[in-house]
């Protein structure tokens, strides 16, 4: 029966599809940049005017045109190395996932690192093209000579890393400054390697549009993310319940020692004040008897002493001053002084 209600249960619950859906714009825009990919590295295999263009730009040297921004341009093209970028936004959404209580943002960082790894470098080392520093012969696409140029990593990685904020942007307005924003940093970060002379034309037109094919269909791969995310917070709560349970169970020994420790000696306080109390009672009864204006005996330590307690100490009641006796009075009985020898009771 169990077994018969779980199947039931699962043929009830919708299927969740393991790929996403893109709008028919996305669409569009999907297979426009894939044709563009598909042309430039035609283009380039089979040397066309672009490969002219390639060179054209690399002999006419444009770190030495404009030579008093090189030094800004060093730096400003660290904005497209993958271990920096991936530093600071992973910094950011990861304190945007803390502060939401989800794992989405990092899913989706990781997701597009994954697939910008896999397909790049892929056609990085396939194709193997030399650049500009290294090329040999003048004219020559320079490709299967053992190179990694072709496209350009830091160009995609621009294009991914700083367009993934613009596609978790939660306004329209945010997402369009933000996509805005990512868009001209990619082409700066493009245009610097050209200027530095480490990449070709051609590398920075495939590496942009490298890095666009992976945004527009980063929704395809949305429940395939969701799905990560539920497995990874089940997983996450399963160790720390069974974490929090092994702490219990440790904490609960000496708890309970403890607790026992403190019964046994609370015991064994208690019944040492019960033994005092009961072997004071007859000087407890000769205090009480000296409190009504008697003294115990002429000359004895109580003499000319009162009842009376010190200022400012209230007097203690009878509950205090005296204890039940096993044989259930309140006070005990007192033993009269016996009489003199010349007494009259003692000659009778």
């Amino acid at each position: 029966m169990r077994t018969d209600d779980r199947l039931h249960r699962a043929a009830e619950r919708p299927a969740r599809p393991l790929w996403g859906r893109m709008s028919r714009t996305r669409v569009w825009l999907f297979g426009a940049t894939l044709a563009v990919y598909v042309a430039i590295v035609v283009g380039v295999l089979t040397t066309s005017k672009l490969v002219t263009l390639d060179w054209q730009v690399m002999l006419w040297r444009p770190y030495k045109q404009w030579p008093q921004i090189h030094a800004f341009l060093d730096y400003f093209v660290v904005l497209g190395q993958r271990g920096p970028t991936a530093v600071m936004v992973l910094a950011w959404l990861g304190w945007r996932g803390w502060r939401h209580r989800t794992l989405y943002p990092l899913l989706v960082l990781g997701t597009s690192l994954l697939l910008l790894n896999i397909t790049v470098g892929a056609v990085k080392y396939g194709l193997g093209r030399l650049g500009p520093h290294y090329a040999t012969t003048v004219g020559s696409a320079e490709m299967f000579a053992g190179g990694d140029i072709f496209p350009s990593g830091h160009t995609a990685n621009a294009v991914v890393t700083w367009g993934v904020l613009a596609y978790l942007a939660t306004t329209p307005r945010a997402r369009r400054w933000g996509s805005i924003a990512s868009a001209l940093l990619a082409l700066g970060v493009g245009a610097t390697t050209v200027y530095l002379g480490t990449h070709w034309v051609s590398d920075v037109l495939l590496g942009w549009a490298a890095g666009l094919l992976i945004l527009l269909a980063l929704p395809w791969f949305e429940p395939m993310m969701a799905l990560a995310e539920t497995y990874l917070a089940a997983g996450w709560s399963r160790l720390v319940h069974r974490r929090g349970g092994a702490t219990l169970h440790a904490a609960a020994v000496p708890a309970g020692a403890l607790a026992r420790q403190e019964g046994e000696a609370d015991g064994t306080a208690a019944a040492g004040r019960r033994t005092v109390t009961s072997g004071g009672a007859a000087g407890g009864t000769a205090g009480g008897t000296a409190g009504a204006g008697t003294a115990a005996a002429p000359g004895g330590p109580h003499a000319g002493t009162s009842a009376r307690p010190p200022a400012g100490r209230q007097a203690p009641g009878r509950h205090e001053r005296t204890t039940t006796t096993p044989a259930g009075s309140r006070r005990p009985p007192a033993e009269r002084p016996r009489p003199p020898a010349n007494h009259p009771a003692r000659s009778a």
